[in-house]
């Protein structure tokens, strides 16, 4: 799919698509496949992108009923991979046989419909308008369509957003409103990402313009950084602005931003002269409702789904379009990432939405096995095969797995002596118990997990290369938290995860910056665990710096001590970073060491709780 930097005349579209259809085997008499999907494929499809789906429906079209009143009109939410998620309006238009095309899971990509608006709009990454004769095959030239990609706020292309008639469409009138329809929908989706402790700046030519959803959109924190941006307001500005600082884009102080009344606009000039109007909204803390009282025995139990480990990471979702692909073909999968990334969560949600969901998962951690069990463990044993055996025998692990999915997490730590065994059982799909007796057919699928480069264990002789190829036939990595493009959204996930049903207020900005920088070496599980922790000190309050570990922040000041390091000794180190200001007011000490708390409050003897109350009374920490 293209993004291209410079717009592509609509020409040039068409007759580019033309020639791809061409190079896909299409003929113009060819007939729209649409693919042919399964129906969990799609069930599937639906629960990845329910979010959305209802952000799109709820949110956004009922600002635009007056093209729903056209009765010969659809509008259509497709996703990157051009699958049809919903239409909303009247069908009576579609031809009899191109029924399917409009329903969930249908593909409308170039190889399967030739040139469409939405397939079009994919491949070139703007938006298209493709009259009646300018589809390539001839079964579609009763439709006329106009299509807007919708990218998220790491400006990813996630879905396309599509208005397709059998009528008459002015062209640029429909492609100007789907584009309006487009950008509403990647506003809701940044708006609902960051919501709770974040400040709105909307921002336009003119006055008269700033409740348009054309208008740009920033998102800062109270320390006037930038956590996200809409499109629109990087073309106004120029520039890519996420994690920019909003004092430095316009000549209003910061504070004046943070103080600003809701419904009084304001003037702002760039640092070029170019002149704006803005309007500044303030944090909205979400309103307790008669069901945030319930008891938390009544708390609903958290369900592990893909669609909760897809969060917008370009990576993740990745691993899990292709894993989810290769476990139904029954085709091994092995899934490498650090400890603690989510390798056990992943493999649990892949089972859950794969057509073995209700046969067993049955998981190993072959490191945690001692050596001298784990071939009784995994293969069984017939009764009396050795001292100390079960008087009935044990069906072993892999016999469990039978007709469900065989979870083999560590599996560079199983022992030499066993990789023959496994590589034995996966050849020949059958198993025989220890004590011999009669081997048993299995038919289990296969993923494995490991934090370690099996490529390298075979090198150095500590794993057999041909299990290695058995057992790695797609390769996936989980990455690690640090790397991520959605940690706001994991944040926010794992602390919805945690929460009590009264625990409302979230995470303060501050918490949010320590975490977006901090270098997460236990990853998932660490925040996870933080979070936890947090939550029970925090109780109905936000969680804020002095609620986290110790651990937790002596890892972020190792981090930042380094980073000043420059061959001196840490204590070296911290007076170049945090000079001695004993005479100087506490503002000019917390303003030296670039408001790093733990540091200020051990240099000066003081604990962090009660630097953080000299702080609040004098005006320089938030309350």
């Amino acid at each position: 799919m293209a993004n291209p930097a410079q717009p592509i005349s609509h020409q040039a579209l068409v007759k580019g698509s033309w020639s791809r259809c061409e190079r896909y085997g299409l003929h113009p008499l060819s007939i729209p496949s649409f693919g042919d999907p399964a129906e969990r494929d799609v069930n599937a499809l639906l629960e990845r992108q329910r979010n959305l789906v209802q952000t799109t429906q709820r949110e956004v079209l009922p600002y635009y009923e007056n093209i729903l009143s056209n009765s010969s009109c659809l509008i259509l939410l497709a996703d990157s991979g051009g699958q049809l998620l919903e239409s909303w309006g009247d069908r009576r238009f579609v031809e009899p046989a191109q029924q399917r095309g409009f329903k969930p899971g249908a593909s409308w990509m170039e190889r399967d419909t030739g040139t469409n608006a939405i397939g079009t709009a994919l491949a070139s990454g703007q938006a298209v308008h493709i009259q009646r004769d300018e589809h390539f095959l001839q079964a579609n030239r009763y439709l006329s369509g106009a299509a807007s990609p919708i990218y998220d706020a790491q400006r990813q292309l996630i879905a396309v957003l599509d208005v397709s008639s059998d009528s008459y469409l002015p062209p640029s009138h429909t492609l100007g409103m789907v584009k309006m329809m487009s950008q509403s929908v990647e506003n809701r989706l940044i708006l609902n990402l960051f919501r709770g402790d974040y400040f709105q700046l909307t921002f336009n030519t003119g006055q008269d313009n700033l409740d348009s959803q054309w208008a740009g959109l920033l998102v800062f924190d109270e320390s006037g950084l930038i956590v996200s941006a809409n499109r629109r307001a990087d073309n106004l500005l120029g520039l890519a602005l996420t994690r920019s600082r909003i004092d430095r884009l316009f000549d209003v102080p910061l504070r004046q931003l943070l103080s600003q009344p809701e419904d009084q606009p304001l003037l702002l000039r760039t640092a070029g002269n170019h002149r704006f109007h803005g309007l500044v909204r303030r944090p909205q803390k979400p309103r307790i409702q008669a069901r945030d009282f319930r008891t938390p025995d009544s708390r609903p139990e958290h369900i592990i789904d893909l669609a909760s480990i897809d969060q917008g990471d370009p990576q993740v979702h990745k691993v899990i379009r292709q894993a989810q692909l290769m476990l139904e073909k029954d085709i091994p999968i092995l899934v490498n990432g650090e400890t603690g990334v989510g390798k056990e969560v992943l493999v649990k949600a892949l089972h859950a939405a794969s057509s073995r969901a209700n046969a067993p998962l049955i998981a190993v951690n072959c490191a945690a096995i001692p050596c001298e069990l784990i071939e009784s463990e995994l293969f069984g044993y017939e009764k009396g095969a050795f001292t100390g055996a079960h008087q009935k025998g044990s069906l072993g692990l892999i016999r469990k797995a039978d007709g469900g999915v065989l979870f083999l997490d560590e599996i560079g730590d199983m022992p030499l002596s066993l990789q023959a065994r496994l590589l034995r059982v996966l050849q020949e799909r059958s198993v025989q118990p220890l004590g011999g007796g009669e081997p048993y057919s299995v038919d289990f699928r296969l993923i494995c997990a490991t934090n370690r480069s099996l490529r390298q264990e075979v090198e150095k002789g500590r794993f057999r290369q041909d299990l290695f190829y058995r057992v790695s036939g797609l390769g996936v990595e989980l990455p690690p938290l640090r790397a991520r493009y959605d940690k706001y959204a994991l944040f926010q996930r794992v602390w919805e995860q945690h929460r009590e049903p009264h625990q409302w207020a979230g995470l303060s900005p501050e918490v949010l910056r320590l975490f977006d920088s901090h270098p997460w070496p236990g990853n998932i599980r660490q925040l996870s665990s933080v979070v936890q922790v947090a939550l029970a000190l925090a109780q109905d309050q936000p969680i804020r710096v002095e609620h986290l570990p110790d651990d937790f922040l002596a890892d972020t000041d190792v981090r930042l001590t380094a980073q000043g390091r420059t061959g001196a000794s840490a204590s070296t180190s911290e007076t170049v970073l945090f000079p001695m200001l004993a005479n100087e007011p506490l503002r000019a000490q917390f303003e030296a060491c670039h408001g790093n708390v733990s540091h200020l409050a051990r240099h000066l003897g003081v604990s962090r709780n009660t630097l953080y109350k000299r702080l609040r009374a004098e005006g320089l920490y938030p309350t």
